[in-house]
């Protein structure tokens, strides 16, 4: 069989292990593996090239993707993936693997779609890598681990700073719509705020949030040294954020006491980059082996996932090849997908109000 990979989307650490472990599992197993450069854009254009040991000997330890991405919102029209269907066709490739986020899955899901593809034989198996760890029915992403790795440091660098001139810093993370890696890099970094969007607060309720637990330090250590992280799925921009906290610090500080400095820090698209924690290494190369095992059992249509957060014997099946692996249908992790980002799954409540439960014990 030829197996085709491709990377799509936005880029994760830990990528690179996967397309490491697609390539060499293949050979072993007696496959060939190609590489399809710059994601289903490189798909529609024939960008296909045989991918040799020598090609992934350096890439575990890299980030990024050595296959490059790029968005190609063309992907939406049937004809284009008509066209991608011809293309893997004329390769003769027999399987693919698509490794990425929501949109990356989607478009998996769609050009293999029985309905518009017939009869097509190619095979489609995807791996979910996404910094923002918003895709449902698997616990973890590839890059997720870097990223948050890579928040927690800055935050330990920033907080000297913060230690040194008495300020408060508002520190804005990656994750889109979703607030995971703000959460946990709030609790990982012992930061003194969170501010993430599945809460559902209002500007006002952010403000008063950010004003309650710097006054909260104030009054207990008499310091102004306060990490609050945000969520950049918070609509507040961080300056308009900085600007109504120090209107409201000051009006209730009501001139009695010295100012207090606040600072703005994005992190932006450093949380992306970097060298793939040991985690992300193991995590992109177990599910690259099991992806390839699974398109040569014949599987179709399915979603590596890392440990479930579910019984996964609702919707999918454990790897034979994996214990911590599961084969989730795509359809299936993409409709739990969009009830995750809604707010309507039980994991999407229970982010809402976690850190509610813990108001009081980031004020003490």
């Amino acid at each position: 069989m030829r197996i085709a990979v491709l990377t799509s989307g936005g880029d994760a650490p830990g990528m690179n292990a996967a397309i490491r472990a697609v390539t060499v599992v293949a050979l072993a197993l007696g496959h060939e593996p190609v590489g399809v450069q710059h994601g289903y854009r490189g798909l529609i254009d024939g960008e296909l090239a045989p991918l040799a040991l020598d090609d992934v000997a350096d890439a575990l330890r890299r980030g990024g993707t050595l296959l490059q991405s790029a968005r190609c919102l063309e992907f939406h029209e049937p004809e284009v993936r008509d066209r991608a269907r011809t293309v893997l066709t004329e390769h003769d490739i027999g399987g693919l693997i698509v490794i990425g986020g929501n949109g990356s899955l989607t478009g998996a899901l769609h050009l293999s779609d029985p309905a518009e593809a017939g009869g097509w034989p190619v095979k489609v198996m995807g791996i979910p890598a996404s910094i923002d760890n918003d895709i449902a029915l698997t616990s973890l992403s590839i890059g997720v681990d870097t990223a948050m790795n890579t928040i927690v440091e800055a935050c330990d660098k920033i907080a000297d700073t913060a230690s040194a001139h008495d300020r408060v810093f508002l520190v804005e993370v990656m994750g889109r719509d979703c607030g995971y890696l703000a959460m946990t890099s709030a609790i990982a970094s012992g930061a003194d705020m969170v501010l993430f969007p599945e809460a559902d607060r209002s500007e006002a309720q952010l403000v008063g949030a950010v004003a309650d637990s710097v006054l909260a330090v104030r009054k207990r250590s008499g310091s102004q040294k306060v990490i609050a992280i945000k969520a950049e799925g918070i609509e507040t921009t961080p300056d308009r954020l900085k600007e109504l906290v120090d209107a409201e610090l000051s009006e209730r500080s009501g001139g009695t006491a010295a100012p207090i400095e606040t600072r703005v820090t994005v992190l932006g698209h450093v949380v992306r980059g970097g060298r793939p924690s040991a985690f992300d290494r193991l995590l992109g190369s177990r599910m690259g082996n099991v992806a390839v095992r699974a398109l040569v059992d014949g599987e179709h249509r399915q979603m590596v996932a890392w440990l479930p957060p579910v019984d996964a014997g609702d919707f999918g099946e454990r790897s034979v090849h994996d214990p911590y692996c599961h084969l989730m249908p795509i359809d299936v992790v993409l409709e739990a997908t969009r009830q995750l980002l809604d707010g309507q799954s039980p994991l999407a409540r229970w982010r809402s109000t976690i850190f509610d439960d813990l108001q009081d014990v980031f004020l003490l």
